[in-house]
C-alpha cells in the first residue's frame, strides 16, 4: 500500500478497485474515486487543502498536487494527468488531458475534454472552455480539440483504467533476475497511438 497519512483527523479514502503504488504519497483530505489509477511517485498533500480525484482519473509518476487553505485541487472522472505535472488548486474537467511536466497554477478552472500541451504553463486563475487545445508558457487556447484528438483521449484513458485493474490483480515486488531467460514473452499489445498517428488514421479508428 502507499504511503498514507491521517493529518488533523483527515485520513486518504482509497476505494478498493482503485490502484495506488506503494511509492506514492497520500496526505490528509485526499478522496479517491473508483477505478482510478495513482502511479509511483505521485504526491497528493491534502494537508491545507482537500483533493479530489474523479471516478476513472488517473495520476501518474512524479505528480505533485496541492492547494492553499481553503482551496480544492480536482480533478473531475476520466481526467489524465501526465507523468511530472504539478495541480496547485485547479480544478481539471472531466476526460481532460494535462501532458508530461505541464503546471496548472491556483483557481484555474480546466474544461472538459481540453488538452493541456507537455511542459506548458497556466496562469492562475485562467477560465479555459470546454475542448480546448493549450499550449506554452504562460500557456494560451491556440484552437479547439477535435472528434478525432477527444477520441485519442479517450482510449488512452481507458489503457490506464485497465493498467489500475491490472496492477491490482498482479503488480509484486521481486528480485531482479541476473540474466534475461530464453523464453521470455513479448509484452501485449495495444492499438493506442500517439496523437500524431491517430490524427492521419480514419474518424473511426476507436
Amino acid at each position: 500500500m502507499a504511503y498514507c497519512y491521517e493529518f488533523k483527523g483527515f485520513v486518504p479514502v482509497v476505494p478498493e478497485d482503485t490502484y495506488v503504488h506503494p511509492q506514492a504519497v497520500l496526505i490528509g483530505n485526499v478522496i479517491l474515486g473508483h477505478g482510478c489509477y495513482i502511479g509511483p511517485g505521485a504526491s497528493l498533500r491534502g494537508d491545507f487543502g482537500r483533493i479530489v480525484i474523479g471516478d476513472g482519473a488517473n495520476v501518474q509518476d512524479n505528480c505533485i498536487i496541492h492547494s492553499f487553505p481553503g482551496r480544492d485541487a480536482i480533478v473531475e472522472s476520466d481526467g489524465h494527468i501526465g507523468h511530472g505535472a504539478i495541480l496547485h488548486g485547479c480544478t481539471v474537467g472531466r476526460n481532460a488531458l494535462v501532458r508530461m511536466n505541464a503546471v496548472i497554477m491556483d483557481g484555474v478552472e480546466l474544461g472538459a475534454e481540453s488538452i493541456v500541451g507537455a511542459q506548458a504553463f497556466v496562469r492562475g486563475e485562467t477560465i479555459v472552455p470546454p475542448r480546448s487545445m493549450v499550449v506554452g508558457s504562460p500557456a494560451r487556447v491556440i484552437r479547439d480539440v477535435t472528434e478525432k484528438e477527444v477520441a485519442w483521449k479517450t482510449r488512452g484513458t481507458a489503457e490506464y483504467q485497465q493498467l489500475a485493474r491490472d496492477c491490482l490483480a498482479g503488480l509484486k515486488p521481486v528480485k531482479p533476475l541476473q540474466a534475461v531467460e530464453a523464453d521470455r514473452p513479448e509484452m501485449t499489445t495495444s492499438d493506442v497511438v500517439s496523437i500524431q498517428e491517430a490524427r492521419q488514421k480514419p474518424s473511426s479508428f476507436v
